[in-house]
């Protein structure tokens, strides 16, 4: 009989590890379930490792898309809502006519299964594409036996990314256009008529005024020196990434994200939303509020709200409301923490959550309509200015030359 390793929460709230023998993962589940323990990992012996491994080195073979990835969501979430399971929806698109990545991401999941590994660990393997956040949701709905669920909560959120990069690049094709038309007009003022009137205004022996002497300036340094400056600024960027990825200047740079000007409140919204919409199909599924913490907050990416969501669960587990617990760490709005202590009230937290999320959903569209809005403007403004001041710099050079001149 296969054995199976589990990590799960007691009903006192610790957590417990160990090995169970069931004839399938459901089995398993459902004894646990009986121990009145609450799993939140979950994989055949052995297939932990293999996980492990694929999740170091995933198969680079079947490289996806934004739109694959979608479409491959779309159509296993359509085939397991119309009750198929979940190895005979993997076959139906591996029997693709088209001969693309999804049926190669679709035999090597449905492989990874038979051999006891979970969807989501399948997934990993399969693909590099399936981002972290994405097979974290798919563990959760695996624990709390809602893939489906989770799938179509999927197909939205990439919808809604898809949605919103089309519209960010629609937004910024007119003022792509005239930023480089700009960085162009800059480059032959800069290479050859600048050079050029400042040997010519040079012959007159006049005083410059302080702005065509900064651009001179700058035209020169940026001559001599160019790649110096490219150096610094690959150095720069390069230094940058390496310290924000790991420690405590990974936390600084996700709460810095969550803080700018324009795109923070977008970024903030993304993940009110999607924090009320995944708790409240792990609730409604009968999965435990520690354990729904627990897999919201693996299924975080953001390092910063990864710390927030801990501190939650270690308030809940010391005994404190879901409401009072969010109120403590002061970073969610009040609104919301109105809304979870009206479903604590009731008893009906789901149910409250999922309004939640509802409305989270609409202000978040809001903000992408805001932000899209605003992109065009500010860049087009942004070169405006830039233009402006070098040929602001320019005339008031001649002009002033010319007018210092004798006259005849």
């Amino acid at each position: 009989m296969p054995v199976f390793v589990y990590q799960a929460l007691q009903a006192g709230g610790g957590k417990t590890t160990g090995e169970i023998e069931a004839v399938s993962r459901q089995d398993a589940f459902s004894k646990l379930r009986t121990q009145n323990l609450q799993p939140f990992s979950l994989a055949a012996k052995g297939a932990e490792a293999a996980a492990s491994a694929a999740s170091v080195s995933a198969s680079g073979e079947n490289i996806l898309n934004r739109q694959q990835v979608l479409l491959f969501t779309e159509e296993l979430c359509e085939l397991l809502e119309a009750g198929l399971k979940l190895d005979r929806a993997l076959q139906v698109i591996e029997q693709r006519q088209d001969k693309s990545a999804l049926r190669g991401v679709a035999a090597s999941s449905r492989q990874s299964l038979r051999e006891g590994m979970t969807f989501s660990a399948a997934l990993k393997k399969a693909s590099p594409s399936f981002s972290e956040l994405y097979c974290n949701m798919v563990k959760a709905g695996e624990v709390s036996g809602t893939v489906s669920k989770i799938l179509k909560r999927q197909v939205e959120f990439l919808t809604m990314m898809g949605d919103l990069q089309r519209r960010v690049t629609s937004a910024l094709i007119y003022p792509s256009v005239i930023f480089s038309a700009g960085v162009a007009l800059l480059i032959i003022f800069m290479t050859f008529l600048l050079p050029q009137l400042t040997a010519l205004l040079g012959k007159t022996g006049q005083s410059l005024p302080f702005a065509t002497r900064v651009l001179i300036g700058t035209s020169e340094f940026f001559g001599a020196y160019w790649w110096i400056i490219l150096i610094v600024l690959v150095a720069g960027i390069l230094a940058f990434r390496h310290l924000t990825s790991k420690g405590e200047g990974r936390v600084w740079w996700d709460r810095t994200k969550l803080n700018l000007p324009i795109f923070g409140p977008l970024l903030r919204m993304r993940f009110y939303a999607q924090f009320t919409q995944t708790l409240s199909t792990l609730l409604n599924n009968d999965v435990s509020l520690m354990q729904s913490m627990q897999l919201i907050r693996n299924a975080t990416p953001n390092v910063y709200l990864q710390d927030q969501l801990e501190r939650i669960a270690t308030h809940v587990q010391d005994g404190a409301q879901l409401s009072r617990a969010i109120q403590r760490i002061q970073f969610f709005p009040p609104t919301m923490i109105d809304i979870i202590q009206v479903g604590e009230t009731t008893g009906d937290l789901g149910a409250a959550l999922e309004r939640s999320a509802k409305n989270y959903d609409k202000q978040l569209s809001v903000v992408i309509e805001r932000v899209t809005a605003l992109i065009q403007p500010m860049v087009i403004l942004m070169v405006a200015l830039f233009v402006g001041l070098v040929a602001y710099s320019m005339i008031t050079g001649i002009l002033t030359t010319v007018s210092g001149l004798p006259k005849r």
